[in-house]
């Protein structure tokens, strides 16, 4: 199962759809999309739908994780450059091993 077709199938029976939307195309734009949705086996409207909710899921998606990962980078590179001071336990495990090692 494509995830159109999750979006098809959970979306539409779930749910009571009362709110519109509407849009101007090209008529390309329409005969392309109509193509693609008689390959798909729906029909224009739900091909339109479906595509756009899944186009709107991964967007949201992506834009989470680059700001998520734009966050991480920044505290680990502030981690990198300015070090928290090591605690007992460290230095402990660090002389440890200093000693084990004979260094």
């Amino acid at each position: 199962m494509n995830s159109l077709t999750k979006n098809l199938g959970s979306e539409n029976s779930r749910s009571t759809k009362i709110a519109r939307l509407e849009a101007r195309l090209t008529q390309e734009q329409k005969e392309l999309l109509l193509a693609a949705a008689q390959i798909s086996g729906f029909s224009l409207t739900e091909f339109v739908v479906a595509s756009a909710v899944e186009a709107a899921k991964r967007t949201i998606q992506e834009q989470t994780i680059l700001k998520l990962s734009k966050n991480d980078r920044e505290v680990f590179v502030n981690a990198l450059l300015n070090p928290p001071e090591p605690g007992e336990k460290l230095r402990d495990s660090a002389k440890r091993y200093k000693q084990r090692m004979g260094l």
